[in-house]
């Protein structure tokens, strides 16, 4: 019988995410938020709590503003230029939310590209981040996603991307670990099969 009740809950909650994938339902996120303070024990009307699902539904907005996006739109502007050395965007502030407790992750993202004709505003490569990380996320994910979009639109001879951040799933919870820092890389074309370049853009990022 238990069984059943919850494969039934799984199967609406399945045909709810198919219906509403890729919009913001911001409704359906204040009824949500407030019953989930009514199942901590706590009283969603009560005055220091009645804003809330409101003000977490503007914030979830926000926070996942990158799944309306697409972060290729911000490479379209590429101008061509005779540079072959290596272009490089250190410590971009990031955050994203963990897909795993939808808690933040945040901290530096470097970058570093290898030019083959085509270059690109740097702002731009600050907001392909912003853009894939504005929505749930892992971080080893969100390193291969930027490392693919810029190889793929900017058609460089190589690419580099080191992400360091702090999560608080397992600062504030869970192992309760202040001060860990998680580093990934993703290294494409040259930078990852010529060891010299390799070597080089390395030691660019880390500064």
């Amino acid at each position: 019988m238990i069984g059943n009740k919850y494969s039934l809950i799984s199967k609406e909650c399945e045909m709810s995410r198919n219906a509403s994938q890729g919009e913001f339902d911001s409704e359906a996120i204040v009824k949500a938020v407030r019953e989930i303070i009514r199942a901590i024990g706590e009283d969603p009307d009560r005055e220091g709590l009645k804003g809330t699902p409101e003000r977490v539904m503007r914030a979830y907005r926000e926070l996942f503003s990158g799944l309306g996006d697409d972060p290729a739109r911000h490479l379209e502007a590429v101008f061509e230029e005779k540079y072959d050395e290596l272009v490089v965007l250190r410590d971009i502030p990031f955050h994203s939310m963990c897909e795993h407790h939808l808690l933040p992750f945040m901290g530096r993202a470097h970058v570093a590209y290898l030019p083959d004709g085509m270059v690109v505003g740097i702002s731009k490569l600050a907001r392909v981040i912003d853009s894939f990380a504005h929505r749930p996320q892992l971080q080893e994910r969100l390193t291969n996603q930027i490392a693919d979009i810029i190889m793929e639109k900017l058609k460089p001879k190589g690419v580099a991307v080191v992400l360091e951040a702090e999560h608080t799933c397992m600062i504030i919870r869970g192992v309760k670990k202040p001060g860990s820092v998680m580093i990934t890389s993703a290294l494409r074309g040259i930078c990852k099969t010529n060891p010299s370049t390799r070597s080089e853009v390395m030691s660019l990022l880390r500064g």
